[in-house]
């Protein structure tokens, strides 16, 4: 192989967002070309897809978990990432190291000769040639968009989950729930477990399964599940499972996500056994930050990247159920290809004061346009903000005893916030008397 084109993580992340002419370019003739330039035999190990809207990162926590208290060699690819790229390749719960990375993305360079490839197809093969070289025994998959013509979808899932199907990424996706559907139903393969969690699954996603011939599981019919006060009960025509732990990933949703990746572990119990012991261990073991995380203290924090109308609802739910005595503070950021109309609407009746923050970038939406649109949606008490850092310290400064924070929206507005930590005592920015 010829020297590697560069010596350094930074390096070759920088160059692959450039590498492409476009950021998003759905399709798997790049990526299966390279791949099969790279691992011309099918992977060696057993392969669970996660697609949907929203709950694709909370159903791969609670697998990833699962699986490895059963003492398998897992392997587990998310994105985007919150602090750092390494986030999105793991291997038995470790990140990717910048000296794997680097290896794995020289191979892929000298293998795509003058193909081009967009930044998530570099990192999809590379998590692909992670697992390789480390002999996972099973890879659980994230898809980044779609489905269909996700680059995830290049490697056929032994059993493939659709956690939820909602309106987002309409450019791309179609604009109503059946085509979404439909999109993301081609994970699914003939003859292979294709598990539906959506409890009002798009009619295209159920006739899609059946015409290739999956075994398709659907929550309500095939599956099911049922809180029963401290635990929750789970079952299935093949097994069942009582007096659960509830999942500590925070919100009752989250044992829908979990259910969902009971069915696909009972899919294929005969190829990965997992005991119920290790079932009940994972469910307790798993985390995700940035999904509903919750820092207590004297004003509490809540970070969640929700970032549609689907899953702000599921955040306004838990917001009214979990009431606070003081008020309801919100640090907001959205790109703009999102539908922010629909996400305010959700939120307005339990937010006080809305902090709206501008994100950079070319898919960027500025916080004077989220503020004016908050105002066209009836809201009085927003302001609009450059930076995280600027909305928290005029937080920190306002906020009393018995206030909670609401940072939602965007990974961009989660993760600096995530990274600086105001709760702490570390975080030691000059209070604002006025703004």
């Amino acid at each position: 192989m010829p020297d590697p084109r560069f010596t350094t993580l930074d390096d070759w992340l920088r160059w692959q967002e450039t590498l492409h002419p476009r950021a998003i370019d759905l399709g798997l003739e790049r990526v299966r070309t390279v791949l099969r330039r790279l691992q011309p035999e099918p992977p060696p190990y057993v392969v669970i897809t996660v697609g949907g809207t929203n709950g694709k990162g909370s159903c791969v926590a609670f697998l990833d978990a699962m699986l490895r208290v059963a003492g398998y060699q897992v392997g587990a690819y998310t994105s985007p990432h919150l602090l750092r790229y390494h986030e999105r390749i793991r291997v038995n719960g470790a990140e990717a190291d910048d000296e794997s990375l680097c290896r794995a993305f020289a191979r892929i360079d000298a293998a795509r000769g003058e193909l081009s490839l967009t930044y998530f197809e570099f990192g999809t093969l590379a998590a692909l040639e992670r697992f390789r070289d480390a002999g996972v025994e099973v890879a659980v998959l994230e898809v980044g968009l779609g489905g269909r013509l996700d680059a995830v979808n290049v490697v056929d899932a032994d059993a493939a989950l659709v956690v939820s199907v909602d309106l987002d990424h309409t450019d791309w996706l179609g604009a109503d729930r059946e085509s979404i559907g439909y999109e993301k139903a081609g994970i699914y393969r003939a003859g292979r477990p294709a598990i539906c969690a959506d409890p009002d699954p798009p009619r295209r996603l159920l006739d899609h399964a059946r015409h290739l011939g999956a075994r398709l599981y659907q929550v309500g019919c095939d599956y099911d599940f049922v809180r029963t006060g401290a635990t929750w009960r789970w079952w299935s025509e093949a097994a069942r499972f009582d007096d659960l732990p509830i999942p500590t990933l925070t919100g009752d949703h989250q044992m829908r996500n979990a259910a969902a990746g009971l069915m696909a572990l009972v899919s294929l119990r005969d190829r990965l056994p997992v005991r119920s012991s290790a079932i009940r261990a994972g469910l307790t073991q798993a985390r995700l930050p940035g999904r509903l995380q919750i820092i207590s203290g004297p004003i509490e924090w809540i970070l969640d990247v929700a970032h549609n109308p689907h899953a702000a609802a599921v955040l306004a739910e838990y917001l009214r159920q979990r009431r606070r005595p003081g008020r309801t503070w919100a640090i907001v950021g959205l790109l703009a290809d999102k539908d922010a109309g629909g996400v305010i609407r959700v939120m307005t009746d339990v937010v006080d004061d809305w902090c709206a923050v501008t994100l950079s970038g070319p898919r960027g939406r500025t916080g004077a346009e989220l503020a004016t649109l908050l105002g066209s949606s009836g809201v009085a008490n927003s302001a609009a903000y450059e930076n995280t850092e600027r909305a928290c310290r005029v937080i920190l400064d306002r906020a009393r005893t018995g206030d909670r924070v609401v940072v939602f929206g965007s990974f961009h507005i989660v993760a600096p916030v995530l990274a600086a930590q105001p709760w702490s005592a570390d975080f030691s920015l000059p209070r604002l008397r006025e703004t």
